[in-house]
């Protein structure tokens, strides 16, 4: 029989890290984090990345495992994540996934071919046509061509993605869509069970402005301006939502109340996107969450795992 992998997910600020740290303590469980931004060394504050007082003292992995300079697959995260947790297993451990990133939990839970091939020199030369003048449409035009699938799921402004999707056929003859069907396909590694937390709209909101404060507070501001002074350069930092925007606050670009408004606007953007991922997967079973404590939503998950072994 395949192992038990549990998965705590959700979106942003929803209490996912409290109600993992509190089914592991129940069931000797140990938390895998699936994070695109926490497993960055030196960006603590910025990707939210729990205390050691919010670990509770259960063993977190894939935390801080990179460094902001380098580059970070989803393939490369789904071959350390399931090393850790072929030795979390191998320890008579429980194996538990938190996180938000839904595309880091699938590369674990799902079999995924991920092309690591790249062609700069195209994906210039693709990116230059997206800058020009009505480039966005006629680059959208170009993978609709390609793979009418990935092109209605993809909006013309998500420039990142549609270039890498006409670059992978390029590369590979084959659409992302036609790798999605095979991969389907194809049978995972664990026994997933998959759950989400649950919030009212209005609540997760106020959760997610009351964690930009707390962030704030914790030295935010600070450990931006340290990431902004390492001369390397930090691409990946730039994705996380706060950078870019307390960045443009210290060089006075904008006013830094501005800036914080802005990244209290983007995590909420981030959270619809996240609460539309996982909604749109079947494996997922919500756990309502607002007025419940994190030992609540434990119990209610052992009584699921207990009731769907």
């Amino acid at each position: 029989m395949k192992p038990r992998l549990i998965v705590i997910a959700g979106p942003t600020a929803s209490g996912k890290t409290a109600a993992a740290v509190a089914l592991c303590r129940r069931i000797g469980g140990e938390v895998i984090s699936a994070d695109s931004m926490q497993i960055y060394r030196g960006m603590d504050i910025l990707s939210a990345k729990p205390t050691s007082g919010e670990m509770g003292g259960v063993p977190h992995h894939m935390l801080g495992v990179a460094d902001p300079a380098q580059k970070y697959s989803a393939a490369r995260y789904r071959d350390e994540a399931k090393a850790v947790i072929a030795d979390v297993l191998a320890r008579g451990a429980r194996p538990v996934l938190c996180g938000g990133t839904g595309l880091y939990i699938d590369a674990v839970t799902r079999p995924m071919e991920f092309s690591e091939r790249c062609d700069e020199a195209l994906r210039g030369e693709l990116l230059a046509l997206a800058e020009a003048p009505g480039g966005r449409r006629r680059l959208h035009d170009m993978l609709a061509e390609i793979d009418p699938e990935a092109a209605a799921r993809l909006h013309e402004n998500d420039v990142r993605r549609v270039t890498r999707a006409i670059e992978v056929y390029q590369l590979t003859g084959r659409t992302q869509s036609e790798q999605a069907k095979l991969d389907a396909r194809r049978e995972g590694d664990y026994r997933e069970a998959l759950f989400a937390l649950d919030w009212p709209r209005e609540a997760l909101y106020a959760r997610i402005d009351a964690r930009v404060n707390a962030m704030l507070a914790a030295g935010l501001v600070d450990e931006v301006r340290a990431l902004m002074r390492d001369e390397r350069g930090h691409p990946t930092a730039m994705q996380a939502i706060g950078y870019k925007e307390i960045a443009a606050a210290l060089e006075g670009r904008i006013p830094m109340d501005e800036a914080v408004e802005m990244v209290k606007r983007l995590s909420r953007n981030y959270a619809k996107k996240q609460l539309t991922w996982f909604r749109r997967d079947p494996r997922t079973v919500w756990i309502p969450a607002a007025g419940r404590s994190a030992d609540e939503i434990a119990r209610e998950i052992m009584q699921y795992l207990e009731e769907h072994p």
